[in-house]
Formats: structure tokens, sequence, C-alpha cells
């Protein structure tokens, strides 16, 4: 299957201290980025969460945001970790030795650092392993929704692959025409300017020229390239990076066929498979 980088999923666990929300939303990006948005309570939890997010994806900018909501009659007390504070306090002495001039901590400043406080009877344990499992959960609608939008964008890009074959096929029968015509044409324009030059030669010049402008190896691999896209497509997985080759190739190919146009049927050719291209390659920006 072809995954897109774009994929979004919520799920909610209740648990008898209240409930677990988490979202998950990605979009395109060249790498795997993933940034987590939760409370301090679960950052011990958050290695395991970023392994099982890379188990999953290749590429993309994943923010993974996971709140907590105490049920009513849930609130505890809250309590100051003593062993936390008391290493903050001999820290902010011993900065203050080094550094005289700097500022001490407050109160405030204190209260507010991660970890400081703790609601007692709340099991941060189970939390933290209930955030994981909600994880795996939501992963498994997540890649179901980067499947749907995936297979959105496979469609496309082959309907694109198949329009660009239709246009070859339709030009390559006249190809040998538009050569023979724009040959005679040239052959012409010299004997009208050099009456006196050998008529070999002149033939010869153009019969090197008109290698130059054949467009049959070009065509070829135009046909070749597009079926190695639906190839690939077919294929599924990690396919985004070698889909963005193919798309380099084939626009090569455009671009050659348009600079040895002899005629407007191939200029308009060229133009065409271009537009085809560059629709298919915005849309695979967007596969993984």
């Amino acid at each position: 299957m072809i995954y897109s980088m774009t994929g979004f999923a919520a799920v909610n666990r209740e648990l008898p201290q209240g409930a677990l929300h988490l979202e998950l939303r990605s979009v395109n990006h060249r790498y795997l980025e993933v940034a987590f948005r939760m409370d301090e309570v679960f950052r011990p939890a958050e290695s395991a969460m970023r392994e099982a997010i890379a188990k999953q994806l290749n590429r993309g900018k994943v923010e993974c945001r996971l709140n907590f909501t105490p049920s009513a009659g849930s609130h505890k007390p809250l309590a100051i970790n003593d062993t936390l504070a008391q290493q903050l306090v001999q820290l902010g002495q011993v900065v203050q030795e080094l550094s005289p001039q700097s500022a001490p901590l407050s109160v405030a400043d204190i209260l507010r650092w991660p970890g400081i406080m703790e609601a007692e009877g709340v099991p941060q344990e189970a939390l933290q392993e209930a955030a994981v499992a909600l994880l795996h959960e939501a992963l498994g609608e997540f890649a179901a929704s980067r499947g749907r939008e995936g297979e959105k964008l496979k469609a496309m890009i082959i309907e694109r692959a198949t329009q660009m074959e239709a246009l070859v096929a339709e030009a390559a029968p006249h190809l040998p025409r538009l050569r023979a015509a724009y040959q005679e044409k040239l052959l012409t324009r010299f004997r009208e300017a050099a009456a006196s030059l050998d008529e070999d030669r002149i033939r010869q010049e153009l019969a090197l020229f008109a290698q130059k402008i054949d467009i049959d190896e070009e065509i070829s691999r135009l046909q070749a390239h597009l079926q190695e896209v639906k190839r690939i497509l077919d294929q599924g997985g990690t396919a985004g990076k070698r889909l963005d080759f193919m798309m380099q190739e084939l626009n090569r190919e455009a671009n050659t066929l348009g600079s040895k146009s002899i005629a407007t049927e191939t200029s308009r050719l060229s133009m065409e498979l271009k537009v085809l291209i560059e629709q298919m390659r915005e849309q695979i920006q967007n596969i993984e």
C-alpha cells in the first residue's frame, strides 16, 4: 500500500483517575520528525512512544498531543517533591557562588520546575503505561488514515501517467512524417541558397542533423519511465523518494523533447507532458 505523509487520528481512554485524549497529526517532511505536546507526568514514557512511532513511520513531521483530564472527585492535594526541591536549592547556591551577579531562584521558579509538584495518590506509572497503550491504538487508526489518503494519491498519479502514455502513443506514429517533412523543407532551402554546392554533401549534412533531432530515444525512455512509475506504485511501501527521482527523469526527457522540437506537434507534446509531470510531482511530495 502507498501511504501519504498526511494523516490524523484521535483516541480516548477512560481511566479511574480521569480521561486520556491523544491526537496524532502529520504533514509531509523530508525526514521523520516527531514532536510531543504533553504534561510532564508523561515524559518518562516519551522514549517508548517515540520508538513506537519510528517503527511505523519513515518520513513526515508528526505531532503527538496527549492530555489528561482528571475525573470529578479524583483531585488529590498537591505535594512538593522534597528530593528534587533540595537539589534545586543546592544547585542554586552553587550557581550563586560561581556567578554572584545572577539572580537567585525564587519560590515561583522552584514551583514551576518540571516534576516539582506531585499529586498524591495518582499512579503515574499506570498513567504512563496507559499513554503508551493508547498511542499504539492511535497508530492503527493513523496508518489507516494515511493509507486512505495514499490510495487517493496513487490513483491520481496513475491517471496522469496513463494520460502521458496516451499522449506519447498518439504522437509516436507521426514522428517519421514530421522528420521527413522537416528534412525536405531544409533541403529546399539549401538548394535555393547554395545551388552550386554538391547535393550529396547537402544530404549527408541533413542526415547528420536529422540524427541530432531524432526523438525516438526520448520517446522510448519516457515510456520506460512511466512503466517504472506504475511498478513502484503497485509495489507499495516507502515509495516517495523513488517516485520523486522518476519525476526528475521524466522531466529531463520532456525538456529534451522540447529542445529537439521540429514542429508545433512535438512542442505541444513536450508542454503537455511537463504539465502532467508537475501535477504528479506536487502529489508525490505527500507520499512517504
